[in-house]
């Protein structure tokens, strides 16, 4: 009994199949292509499915016949409008970076309640949300609303397969039209905006079947018909499920281009002090649970800066180890703040720079490689600090997927400025298994969710311990240089930049 996960991601689109237990058994990664016009970025529908087909067929020959369950998982906000009746679309599918809906979103912020808001969604007002891609599409294409629904790229390729309509809690809510706390459209606010309820697809907890796998879809993939499909959610709720983050004070910590913390809590009524604390909230893909999330904007990112500052040919990452392994390990005293594409939680400011601060003609390449290292360890710190002292989690574990896993300096010095062990799995496509996985709890391949827990566990998985030494060492340069010279800076870039 095999399950199979899709991801549909920015840069990529993938295929998994796995056995019951987790374990992978074959693996198909295809670019995820976007194009450009003259209103922005986006996909093109018909070459998406394109693609997902090529690295469905490639996971599935052989297995044809074994496959129990499909779960797709996406990027959060990217959507688009598709003929409810004829399956036409409507519109490009609009990723969530691009920034065609700006103005629009401001103009959403002017007409409602942050704070209420916030507490309906576990949202701020962003352009990257459904409803300000929606509200584009209805200023600048009017005809488009016709007939139409509002699809999520995982609720698409679900359609695809199954000819079904539907959702998940976890997309919807990245709308910012659906609540969380009463798991349904916000009807006043969809007509508030002009906007007809029909557009938005019936919401459902998720990994439950949307439908099975259509005679036509089957026929294109070789597989068996009546396969159970269903829409997994948040990639990177999925990919905590996965690694094993979902009881409060395990965190998962993504750390990618961006790098996103997840941590769950029990459901409960969101307080001005969960809005102040930078954080978003959402449906956890299990029951009875929310998660919570933040970001660093330029985390991987700041090391990719980096590289191409510090040589004319961009620097390898073994040369990076390489000039790492000259140094002690032990704190820089540089302070690094890596705002290169805005600051998120717990100060989400997109106007936010990054800087340098404390170096000297002495500080060699493997010091600033360091130093940026620091930087995004002592943001995360942030993040840990502000979830502690507002009583959303104290972080007692970190649970550490994604490309800056396999850099043995940026585990370590995370675990020294956090004092908080981290665990690596060896995991390799986290957030593939748990759409998997959500999807075969969904369609009743597991029998509860404590089964599914059980079956994802994990012994292969290495540690990195924190030195108290350099803790206490780090703790120092965080609160009073990194943290005393945050507002300062911020204030400084406002009036000037």
């Amino acid at each position: 009994m095999n399950l199979l996960g899709i991801d549909i991601g920015t840069t990529h689109i993938k295929a998994g199949l796995f056995h019951a237990d987790g374990e992978l058994i074959r693996l198909a990664i295809s670019n995820n292509h976007s194009f450009e016009n003259e209103d922005g970025c986006h996909f093109r529908p018909d070459e998406m499915w394109k693609t997902a087909r090529q690295v469905i067929n490639e996971v599935t020959v052989d297995f044809q016949d074994e496959i129990a369950s499909i779960g797709i998982t996406s990027m959060a906000e990217s959507g688009l409008l598709l003929n409810k009746d004829t399956g036409e679309y409507l519109s490009e599918i609009i990723p969530w970076f691009d920034r065609r809906t700006e103005r629009i979103s401001e103009e959403i912020g002017k007409e409602i309640d942050s704070l209420k808001q916030f507490q309906k969604t576990g949202l701020r007002n962003n352009y990257k949300h459904g409803l300000a891609k929606i509200l584009w599409l209805k200023k600048n294409r009017p005809n488009c609303l016709t007939n139409a629904k509002w699809l999520s790229t995982s609720d698409f390729l679900a359609y695809k397969l199954t000819g079904e309509i539907g959702t998940d809690y976890t997309l919807a809510a990245r709308t910012f039209a659906f609540r969380m706390d009463k798991k349904e459209w916000d009807i006043p606010l969809i007509r508030h905006f002009g906007l007809d309820s029909s557009l938005f697809p019936d919401a459902k907890p998720s990994g439950t079947k949307m439908g099975v796998l259509s005679p036509e879809a089957a026929g294109m993939l070789g597989l068996k018909q009546g396969v159970p499909v269903a829409v997994s959610g948040h990639d990177h709720v999925c990919a905590a499920l996965a690694a094993g983050a979902v009881k409060p004070g395990i965190v998962l910590d993504s750390m990618g281009t961006a790098e996103t913390i997840v941590g769950s809590l029990e459901e409960k009524k969101l307080t001005q002090e969960d809005y102040e604390s930078g954080f978003n909230f959402g449906c956890h893909v299990l029951s009875g649970r929310y998660f919570w999330m933040g970001a660093i904007q330029s985390s991987g990112g700041s090391v990719e800066w980096i590289r191409n500052q510090l040589s004319d040919n961009q620097l390898t990452y073994d040369a990076i180890a390489s000039y790492l392994d000259q140094f002690p390990s032990e704190p820089t005293g540089i302070l690094y703040y890596p705002y290169l594409a805005g600051s998120g939680s717990p100060q989400p400011d997109a106007q936010a720079k990054g800087a340098f601060i404390g170096l000297k003609s002495t500080h060699r390449k493997g010091e600033l490689l360091r130093a940026v290292l620091e930087g995004t360890a002592y943001e995360f710190e942030h993040m840990k600090r502000t979830a502690a002292a507002l009583g959303i989690s104290r972080v007692s574990e970190l649970i550490a997927v994604g490309g800056g896993s396999k850099n043995k300096h940026w585990l370590k010095i995370k675990a020294d400025v956090s004092n908080c062990p981290l665990s690596i799995p060896s995991l390799e496509e986290a957030s593939l298994l748990g759409a998997a996985a959500i999807a075969g709890l969904g369609c009743g391949i597991y029998k509860n969710e404590d089964e599914l827990l059980s079956q994802l566990s994990r012994e292969d998985v290495r540690f990195v311990t924190p030195d108290v030494d350099n803790y206490h060492k780090y703790r120092i340069i965080f609160e009073e240089g990194y943290m005393s010279l945050q507002q300062p800076l911020r204030t400084f870039y406002q009036k000037n930049l």
